[in-house]
């Protein structure tokens, strides 16, 4: 949306949707042989030769020929309806031209909201077969992801639903116990690492007690015993040292901005810098690396 004047905001989008012949549409950027060969664009094709467009483009009136429109998103869906022979599409009409407005909020969608969609889609009746040709991926892949969070607790879930995590990930967090899950989870956000390694060493490092199945010995490739439990140690001495710096992190930073505004003032007094210099000069030193620090909340 786009502000008109002060204190007001102006109309995205032209309030209905648009059948628009698609050789009215003028594209902003080309997409090549090389883009019509990769996996997105096959998936992409896919759903929509299957369910059809499920988010129209976008377009905003040529400002020079406005029986013509710009195409600021959706280049992929328009060139395969070309593809198919399409003719005309319906189209979002925004009054705004910028494309990068609607290309810079483009994300990924994170594989817990992946898997809420196909379990709506399946409870709505859509086969897994059709899911399977709509996302051009096979059978076994949406049963896999329809599964994803079994095993894993509703409170680790939460905490990685907006998260981009490798589907094996997940299979390692389902090795562990709930509350070591958790444990897992918030580490995995505090380090923003959430790759199957990092998964794998925090499985690792994770104590008999805390398996899902804790009667079940843990084996780990390449590692002995007296290994395992030095890892198992070391995590837990790590994990406590870092819940220890989270609680204090806010109380220290505080203390640091105050005694760094304090050591500025005092050393902007000319009597107090002749003294140290004169009596304390190890001081005067590390006073003035504190007070030169620049602070991290600017």
């Amino acid at each position: 949306m786009r502000a008109k004047e002060k204190g007001t905001v102006g109309i995205g989008f032209e309030e209905t949707s648009q059948r628009i012949a698609i050789d009215l549409i003028q594209p902003l950027r080309l997409v090549g042989l090389g883009t019509k060969k990769t996996a997105k664009y096959a998936q992409i094709a896919a759903s929509v030769q299957e369910v059809g467009l499920v988010e129209p483009p976008v377009v905003a009136r040529d400002r020079n020929e406005p029986e013509k429109f710009l195409l600021l998103d959706g280049h992929l869906r328009v060139e395969i309806l070309k593809d198919m022979g399409v003719t005309a599409v319906d189209c979002l009409v925004s009054t705004d031209d910028e494309a990068f407005t609607y290309n810079r909020r483009v994300s990924r969608i994170a594989i817990i909201q992946e898997h809420k969609m196909i379990l709506k889609a399946l409870e709505r009746g859509v086969s897994e077969e059709r899911l399977a040709r709509a996302l051009n991926v096979n059978v076994d892949a949406i049963k896999r992801k329809k599964r994803l969070l079994d095993g894993i607790c509703a409170e680790a879930a939460e905490l990685l639903k907006d998260k981009d995590i490798p589907i094996n990930s997940f299979a390692e967090l389902k090795r562990m116990a709930p509350l070591r899950q958790i444990e897992a989870a918030e580490l995995m956000i505090a380090m923003n690492k959430f790759t199957i390694s990092y998964a794998k060493s925090l499985f690792a490092a994770t104590p008999q007690d805390q398996l899902a199945d804790s009667t079940r010995k843990k084996s780990l490739k390449g590692l002995t015993d007296e290994q395992v439990l030095l890892m198992e140690r070391e995590s837990a001495r790590l994990d406590r040292e870092f819940k220890m710096a989270e609680q204090s992190y806010g109380t220290d930073h505080l203390d640091l901005v105050l005694a760094r505004g304090f050591l500025a003032k005092l050393l902007a007094n000319a009597r107090v810098i002749r003294y140290l210099s004169q009596h304390h000069q190890e001081l005067l030193s590390e006073f003035h690396k504190v007070a030169t620090l620049e602070s991290s909340a600017a």
